[in-house]
């Protein structure tokens, strides 16, 4: 597990913490392509400090997506019942460290893209 540091696209938030694991995969849930505009990925964290101001919004009952209230960067997803928080690995500076290891919610996939990199895909999450 790496150290990572991050922000969002005007420097209003800037995030610090290690990885909770070493991958990622790819949301193509209608919620995740909505918010993201496309096809959202997040990994999880181990650690996060946050500073500046985060917008939190439900997205369902189960979670909400952290977004910076200045330029509207998408940059966390949490689950309401659990600690953790995951970041969206475009706001993450270089090297992230991280590998995109597959797909899920693929059976709500968008109808103008086709998935070909060969790594696994969950219809489901």
């Amino acid at each position: 597990m790496s150290d990572f540091t991050g922000r969002c696209l005007c420097g209003a938030v800037t995030f610090a913490g290690r990885w909770g694991g070493d991958d990622l995969r790819a949301c193509h849930c209608s919620q995740c392509r909505r918010w993201s505009g496309h096809v959202w990925a997040a990994a999880e964290t181990a650690d996060l400090t946050i500073r500046g101001e985060v917008k939190w919004f439900r997205s369902s009952e189960e979670a909400e997506r952290g977004f910076c209230p200045e330029c509207g960067s998408s940059l966390f997803w949490r689950r309401r019942d659990r600690g953790g928080i995951e970041v969206a690995p475009g706001a993450v500076d270089s090297p992230t460290g991280l590998r995109m290891a597959g797909h899920i919610f693929v059976a709500d996939k968008g109808d103008y893209y086709d998935i070909a990199d060969g790594l696994p895909q969950d219809p489901q999450g």
